[in-house]
């Protein structure tokens, strides 16, 4: 599959500094493209096992959505995630006095993050991103960067600072990008969206007959003029009919921001309507709110917004029902786009969950009760202080998945299958946001939502997060890994891409240490440096043990 012109990255020192270096060609042991959690993790890995390492991230802050505004941690089984990974919880656990911290304020996330880098003089460079890659054979030899400051709401810049390139040259490279960019860019194998169901012979992928959650409750019209196909549909409804039950799209599950929020007086800015605001976006919603109160479902703040509450007075609020945080069918052309592409999907996502909230609070259709909960939050002072209170990070639930040595699938996840070669564990649901909001039958419907848990905690295999032999051997993949889209429903939780960041990174030391390809090392090795730095390969739970 072609990729396109991408990949994230940007610059500054390790002291974290905002200047740049002079041009200068960097060689390292090991490059890691990419500072989400599990890119940090996996810099600090090579460092510590004595490499020289960079890390290289396109935004301006490391952690990923870890620190970007998901402190609701989703775990699955807190029993099966071990090495740095859990070290990470412990430290954060320090800022509220306990052992470990499943829930915390992203600030307090990213400070770890740093202190982690620091502590092993890691070289970061932020707000630079891929321009090139060079490969000779099936060896990444170098990648080109350049220098590209987000924009002040933290998307992309669609263009980069001229004559800022940088090349960086290193023995091995991760990618833990979100988007799989350098995979595609080093002419990977990768897949985006829905498989068939018959592809690896997986009932839940494909498009889905029947959505049951976070669905419309009641029937609400979808045009414009009730009743009247021809007057056109709302917006925020797509058209077609959603497609064939079991067939693949390139559809891909909704994207949002994780919102921190806080009712402090001292602390609370106010939510105030976007640029552009127009309140006949959001008509979907008051429908679907005016049919729950006509139904005498007594809709609540709490049934449209998924609010949990972190430390310090604050939210991590997510999507929650029919109509909510999820942007739905907005973000098709992200995990392919180019930096042009991506920013404005990136800012059309803020200016749609800031115009839902502001129209939550404010718009007379919604109920008074409602309008008030939602007006007695505001965005924090102290958290995202670069982009005005709004998330630094948008939620890419998936984009490009390798297609690797080996597809982890719903087989996997249910236990059908023998794994010998794990490098961590997967635990969480096989979690699908919808992917659709079509009409069918006259009405709106989403399509795509899945919660269906595993059958337990279940292996991770190394050939999952390596390419092909014959199309790279000195990359590996800890984020954008070979899976399904619903296998990848349940690995694409935090601590499992700290997890996998931890074990690529052990795999591309000891593959410089061996001399040999990523594909041809000595699984026994990898396996036992794992087990001794704390990491979880294998389950068993005590008799009568009950899921984290």
């Amino acid at each position: 599959m072609a990729a396109t012109r991408f990949a994230p990255g940007l610059m500054i020192a390790m002291a974290f500094c905002a200047s740049a270096w002079a041009a200068e060609a960097i060689k390292v042991d090991v490059c890691v493209y990419g500072g989400t959690s599990g890119g940090v993790i996996a810099a600090v890995t090579a460092a510590k096992l004595g490499k020289s390492v960079v890390l290289i991230e396109p935004g301006r802050h490391p952690g990923g959505m870890s620190s970007g505004g998901l402190g609701q941690t989703d775990f699955g089984n807190k029993a099966a995630i071990g090495g740095l990974s859990r070290d990470f919880y412990k430290r954060v656990g320090q800022f509220y006095k306990k052992d470990e911290a499943w829930q915390f304020q992203p600030r307090h996330a990213e400070q770890v993050f740093r202190e982690r880098l620091a502590e092993h003089k890691v070289r970061a460079i932020l707000e630079h991103r891929l321009a090139r890659v060079e490969k000779t054979g099936r060896r990444i030899g170098s990648i080109t960067i350049e220098k590209a400051p987000p924009l002040a709401n933290g998307a992309p810049a669609p263009t980069a600072v001229p004559n800022s390139e940088q090349v960086i040259s290193a023995a091995m490279f991760l990618d833990a990008t979100y988007e799989g960019d350098l995979l595609a860019r080093a002419g990977v194998s990768y897949h985006v969206g829905r498989e068939a169901v018959a592809k690896y012979n997986e009932p839940l992928n494909g498009i889905r007959a029947r959505t049951p959650q976070h669905q419309f409750l009641t029937d609400v019209d979808p045009y414009v003029q009730p009743g009247d196909p021809s007057s056109g549909l709302l917006p925020l409804i797509q058209k077609g009919d959603g497609g064939k039950p079991g067939d693949g799209d390139r559809s891909v599950q909704a994207y949002n921001f994780r919102l921190c929020l806080t009712m402090d007086p001292a602390n609370r800015m106010p939510i105030t309507p976007p640029a552009g605001y127009d309140p006949k976006t959001y008509e979907l919603l008051a429908r679907h709110v005016e049919g729950l109160v006509a139904a005498k479902k007594n809709p609540t703040l709490g049934m449209l917004l998924k609010i949990d509450l972190m430390p310090g007075g604050k939210t991590d609020i997510n999507n929650n029902g029919a109509v909510s945080t999820d942007f739905i069918g907005m973000n098709y052309d992200y995990p392919d786009g180019d930096w042009t592409t991506r920013s404005r999907i990136w800012t059309e996502h803020i200016n749609y969950i800031n115009g839902l909230l502001y129209f939550l609070a404010t718009s007379e259709r919604i109920p008074a009760k409602i309008r008030a909960d939602m007006a007695a939050w505001g965005l924090c002072r102290d958290e995202f202080t670069d982009t005005g209170g709004w998330p630094c990070q948008m939620y890419i639930r998936e984009g490009r998945r390798m297609v690797g040595r080996y597809v982890v699938s719903q087989a996997d996840c249910d236990h059908k299958t023998t794994i010998e070669d794990s490098v961590g564990m997967g635990a969480y649901n096989m979690d699908s946001h919808n992917c659709q909001r079509i009409v069918q039958n006259g009405y709106v419907r989403n399509e795509g939502d899945v919660q269906v848990a595993p059958r337990g905690p279940y292996p991770v295999p190394y050939r999952a997060i390596t390419p092909k032999a014959e199309e790279c051997e000195n990359l590996l993949v800890p984020v954008a890994l070979s899976a399904s889209h619903i296998a990848y429903g349940s690995i694409r939780m935090e601590p499992v891409f700290m997890v996998l960041g931890q074990s690529a990174a052990t795999a591309a030391c000891q593959a410089i240490d061996e001399g040999k390809p990523v594909q041809e090392i000595d699984y026994a090795r990898l396996r036992k440096a794992l087990l001794e730095a704390g990491q979880v390969l294998e389950y068993a739970p005590a008799k009568g043990a009950r899921r984290g």
